[in-house]
């Protein structure tokens, strides 16, 4: 008996039984050998016991079983593969267009999400980056102000609820040693500011605590990117001097390469020795430095903001003058400042590539089903033979898992050479751009997004085309049968999807282009053509104001003896150049508005030939001269939103204003001359209140600040990228030690204020490009192969009278319903779709009525057109050799 059950329970493994069939059956017999050995005179316990016993070979076959059915089951996996690629091969004009849909729209998502996950998804290379906090001043002008040296002592000292608080602003250094000067980006960081942020060295130390005692302040790291591109990599760079600025600086250690400056473009830091700054006691003066701090464990972040705010409301009370305007702090989480302006446009972005990866699965599901049709025959016989629907699907689903598989292997390199591309595209200001880069969790995603599609669009086409009648389809001829009402509509039903989803791209693409467009419109208030821009850092031989007349005085006249050269001159602060400063002002003779606070403005400091370069139109009094001098009085221009803002209806020309950019109190001015307002930071930010004073007028307070940055510009009469060479070179005639590395044309900076509304329209527009033409494609295909399919039916009619114009404007009109069908629904989507988009444009709403019009009128057009040419061919069918063919 025990001979027969094993070979019925190998039979039952043979023919694929399930486990609760087996189990059922042994559970029989173990009672029939229980009750029999029973009757042969045992008692209950020792029969049950010997029926165990003699069971434990059908135990053994049990797990044959088990084991026989797996082995089976990865035969029949690789037996699906097999014959899956044998098909595939013979069709190789169907597989390399699947395949290379599917690697352009893998190695697409794959790239952007290579971005995501670089820049949104990965905590910040810190120490416990949840607990990291960025402090904003907050000012009735503005919730995002700098603090003053004063501040950073008493917040760090008399806060309750930080583990540590540092300080950092922006610092240019001039690096004269070894080669030609070079003007580098740098910090001036409180010393523990990389302890604070969990941050340690690739090479050397760190900034420690004691580095920022006075006299033990000229140490430096710097950044991997500096060590490697100056220094070459060289580890014995650590321990060595460097002349920053005409000042010895030790090198103590390298930043690893993950680490980036909350500073855009810096590249080494060095202390910030807030004993040794001269602004260590002047609570009103400049408002310079940002704040980062580390909450305490277990400390909320709302918790820490009531904190700094009981010591904000403390210092009000013991210094009112100089805190009446500062209302307050607030908290942001560190990793929402770094990325927060970008988040939204990559996610959207992300979303925008996932449609079009719908698009294309979607136009394979339409290509699969096609293929399927013809393949009934084939299925039929396999059904008739035996097989379950199940198993017929299982082997349509290998074939498109084979394709995704492949096309997901290839779009991973395209998604390689695409993230370059990124790079070499993306605004240089994106943070934390270093960064992006393939990794574990984005080979992960181009696995699971490979399957994703292989089932997206294999499951349906395998289950609709599993749905047949074998005994029909068998009877059929062997020229196959026509496809079911079910299957047309469900490869309508993609076309009007691939539709309606490129719609919403195309939409939200036309928003864009006409934002872009508006922005461009805008007059930025001076003439960038012609204008060459050359950005200075000035060496420790200018750091008087003696000096900086000096330098202005011989530098003005070499510049405006080169060829072509109209007119020269400097300033602090250049529109669009990423640089700004504000001072507290007031009006002599007139009381201070609100609660007593002074307003605060922008304030540059200019050379008279300034506002002719620059093309800034005067519009009452007069601009600097030659005559204003440090030995005379001190003179100022503001622009026109600072004189209709305060002297609305009159003229600040001959007013008087005291404006306190020292740190010895308030220095009084006459307003000379108003000029147009500028858009200093951005063409879509209103014009802030300005004022301008001359550089020879500078205070020698203020030298230090300036030497960071003056920018000289020359308008020219024609290219101005054709003097750079000549400038630098008489740059370098005046002195050796200032780098003149950072030339550029006015119209490049222009340019790279729009660079990020550039980076989006161009994603945007190209992913809607690549949707419309993939949608136009499915329209065309199904098309093609209705009239492929009705071709007797066409041939019938025609040779009964029908007349050629009668059959196009039959098909056409097909098209037609498939379009507007698709348009009706992407319409739809896109009202709600595009209302993500409405803080990313300018001058133009997320719902604008002619975008909404036009570009689906555009996108019908276009649709009619693919329909044509199936069309066209359908009123030529000759209908003889139509009804003698089927």
């Amino acid at each position: 008996m025990l001979g027969r059950l094993r070979r019925w329970v190998r039979a039952l493994a043979r023919r694929g039984a399930l486990d609760r069939e087996l189990d059922a059956e042994l559970r029989y017999h173990l009672e029939r050998q229980t009750e029999s050995n029973v009757a042969a005179g045992m008692g209950p316990e020792e029969a049950r016991l010997a029926a165990l016993r003699d069971f434990g070979g059908v135990q053994q076959a049990r797990e044959e079983c088990r084991s026989a059915r797996g082995t089976r089951f990865v035969e029949e996996l690789l037996q699906d593969a097999r014959y899956g690629v044998r098909m595939l091969s013979k069709a190789p004009g169907f597989t390399l267009a699947a395949v290379l849909t599917l690697a352009l729209g893998i190695g697409a998502t794959t790239a952007i999400f290579t971005m995501v996950n670089s820049v949104l998804l990965r905590q910040l290379p810190f120490k416990n980056p949840e607990r990291l906090v960025w402090v904003w001043s907050v000012r009735a002008e503005s919730d995002a102000r700098p603090f003053t040296l004063p501040e950073f002592i008493d917040y760090r000292e008399q806060n309750r609820t930080l583990e540590g608080l540092a300080a950092f602003t922006t610092w240019s250094a001039n690096l004269t040693d070894e080669g030609d000067a070079e003007r580098i980006q740098g910090a001036r960081v409180s010393a523990h500011f990389f302890r604070l942020l969990g941050v340690e060295s690739a090479a050397g130390r760190t900034l420690l605590p004691e580095d920022d005692r006075p006299g033990s302040q000229h140490v430096v790291v710097l950044s991997h990117g500096l060590w490697q591109r100056r220094f070459g990599s060289d580890p014995g760079v650590v321990g060595k001097k460097l002349t920053l600025n005409g000042d010895a600086y030790t090198v103590v250690g390298v930043l690893p390469p993950e680490f980036f400056f909350p500073i855009r473009d810096a590249e080494l830091g060095i202390p910030l020795a807030p004993e040794a700054d001269p602004l260590r006691g002047a609570r009103s003066s400049v408002n310079f430095l940002r704040f980062v701090g580390r909450l305490k464990p277990d400390v909320s972040r709302r918790q820490a903001e009531e904190d700094l705010n009981r010591v904000n409301r403390e210092l009000r009370a013991q210094y009112p003058a100089a805190y009446a305007g500062k209302l307050g702090v607030r908290l942001v989480p560190l990793f929402e400042e770094v990325v927060g302006g970008v988040r939204r446009a990559l996610w959207i972005l992300f979303g925008a590539v996932a449609l079009v990866m719908l698009i294309a699965c979607a136009n394979l599901a339409n290509l699969f089903l096609v293929r399927a049709a013809s393949r009934q025959r084939e299925i039929a016989i396999r059904l008739a033979l035996g097989a379950t629907r199940l198993r017929v699907i299982r082997q349509l689903l290998t074939e498109s898992l084979i394709l995704t598989l492949s096309g997901g292997g290839l779009g991973l390199a395209l998604a390689a050479w695409g993230v370059d591309l990124l790079l070499a595209l993306v605004p240089t200001d994106l943070p934390r751009v270093a960064e992006v880069g393939l990794d574990a969790r984005v080979l992960w995603f181009t696995c699971s997004l490979s399957l994703l599609a292989g089932l997206a669009f294999g499951l349906a086409p395998a289950w609709q085309t599993t749905r047949v009648d074998a005994n029909a389809a068998l009877k059929a001829e062997g020229r196959g049968s026509t496809a079911g009402a079910a299957r047309s509509r469900l490869r309508r039903l993609f076309v009007v999807s691939e539709v309606a989803l490129s719609l919403v791209l195309l939409i939200g693409a036309g928003l864009f282009v006409k934002s872009f467009l508006r922005l461009q419109e805008v007059r930025p208030g001076f003439d960038p053509a012609n204008v060459l821009v050359a950005r200075l850092s000035l060496p420790k031989a200018y750091a008087s104001r003696d000096g900086v007349g000096v330098l202005i005085d011989q530098l003005e006249a070499r510049l405006k003896g080169l060829p072509g050269v109209k007119s020269v001159g400097a300033v602090s602060q250049l529109p669009l150049g990423g640089v700004s400063a504000s001072i507290p002002f007031d009006i002599v003779g007139r009381p201070p508005e609100g609660d007593g606070a002074s307003p605060s403005v922008d304030f540059r400091f200019a050379t008279p030939g300034y506002f002719r370069s620059m093309g800034i139109p005067l519009v009452a009094g007069r601009e600097f001269s030659d005559g204003d001098r440090a030995d005379t009085r001190l003179v100022a221009v503001v622009n026109s939103a600072l004189a209709q803002r305060f002297w609305p209806g009159g003229t600040p020309v001959g007013a008087h204003i005291k404006i306190d950019d020292t740190d010895t109190g308030p220095r009084e001015a006459e307003v000379v001359g108003v000029v147009g307002d500028v858009k200093h930071n951005s063409l879509e930010s209103a014009p802030a209140g300005e004022i301008y004073l001359p550089f020879r007028q500078i205070h020698a307070d203020g030298v230090f600040a300036v030497r960071n940055n003056v920018f000289w510009v020359v308008r020219t009469d024609g290219d101005p990228l054709l003097l750079a060479n000549a400038a630098r070179r008489e740059i370098q005639a005046v002195n050796r030690e200032i780098p003149a590395t950072n030339v550029k044309s006015m119209e490049q900076y222009l340019a790279a204020s729009l660079a990020p509304r550039r980076f989006n329209l161009l994603l945007l527009s190209a992913f809607a490009a690549a949707a419309l033409l993939l949608a136009l494609t499915g329209l065309y295909g199904v098309m093609a192969y209705t009239v492929s399919q009705r071709r007797q039916e066409i041939g019938v009619r025609m040779a009964l009278g029908a007349r050629p114009f009668n059959i196009l404007r039959q098909m056409l009109g097909q098209g037609l319903r498939l379009a507007l069908t698709g348009v009706a629904a992407g319409l739809v989507a896109a009202f709600f779709c595009t209302r993500l988009l409405s803080h990313l444009l300018f001058g133009v709403g997320a719902t604008d009525p002619l975008t909404f019009l036009f570009v689906p009128l555009l996108l019908v057009l276009v649709a009619l057109l693919a329909s044509a040419v199936p069309a066209w061919k359908a009123s030529r069918v000759d209908p003889l050799v139509a009804i003698r063919h089927d």
